[in-house]
């Protein structure tokens, strides 16, 4: 699925966050979202999931999303927070359920739950279906978290920040599961990420935001430079290359 966003513009109040935001993500495409904090990332991500309600046009193949119930949407999108919580007690198995949201009637069918067993095993978190989400590791809350938006059936993946409180083999699991599972059902994913390293690994283009603006995108091997991370981040970097994709390594000053 073809997403275009055209002419994306949003405020809060009076504080505009983005402007004219003009991009394209193709089919089966993993693009990262970079940028300092404050410069509109999860902003972008909640306009295009219509939490928020931007001016400008957004579509998939060609349909506004204005045109479309939410309902509609949460079944074509599947959408990653940085973190949630549960105020009460919830077993793996029914967070992911509750991906199944936008299809359920009065109950759920045996097809909405064989959907979750089947998401659940593709991401080897059978052993976890019974356990209390509340008391798992962030890791692992991140892996549920991407299962519940796998059952929605999305043909567009979102994800905040979905290494943040990881650690490096956590960060390295959940970016080789997203970009597996997307090339493999060729579902499109859109990531704002603070790791530029990570992001040049998994990505296969990059847009760097800066000021609610779209700065320079591209491929990694093309937008990785020293140029634009002084401009976009006011760091000076010395770039080296690693497995053909550029390596940035910071240059600390004083």
């Amino acid at each position: 699925m073809k997403l275009e966003l055209k002419d994306v513009s949003f405020s809060y109040g009076k504080r505009p966050v983005l402007e004219s935001i003009t991009m394209c993500v193709e089919e089966g495409e993993i693009v990262s979202i970079v940028g300092p904090n404050g410069s509109g990332k999860t902003t972008l991500l909640k306009c295009i999931n219509r939490i928020l309600k931007p001016k400008g046009n957004i579509l998939l193949d060609g349909v506004d999303l204005k045109k479309l119930k939410l309902n509609e949407i949460a079944q074509l999108m599947g959408y990653v927070p940085q973190s949630t919580m549960y105020s009460f007690p919830t077993t793996v198995f029914d967070v992911v359920l509750l991906g199944r949201k936008p299809y359920l009637g009065w109950s759920p069918s045996s097809k909405d739950l064989e959907i979750v067993s089947n998401v659940l095993s593709l991401l080897g978190l059978d052993n976890l279906i019974l356990r209390n989400f509340n008391e798992l590791s962030d890791g692992e809350k991140q892996k549920i978290l991407i299962a519940r938006a796998l059952a929605q059936e999305p043909k567009l993946l979102l994800l905040d920040e979905p290494t943040s409180n990881l650690d490096i083999k956590h960060q390295l699991e959940v970016l080789s599961l997203i970009r597996n599972i997307a090339k493999k059902k060729k579902i499109s994913a859109i990531m704002a990420i603070h790791d530029l390293n990570l992001a040049s690994q998994f990505s296969d283009r990059i847009f760097f935001l800066r000021q609610g603006k779209i700065y320079d995108f591209g491929t990694p091997e093309a937008v990785i430079t020293k140029e634009n991370i002084k401009a976009v981040y006011g760091v000076n970097t010395i770039i080296s290359w690693n497995s053909n994709k550029p390596h940035i390594i910071p240059i600390f000053s004083g």
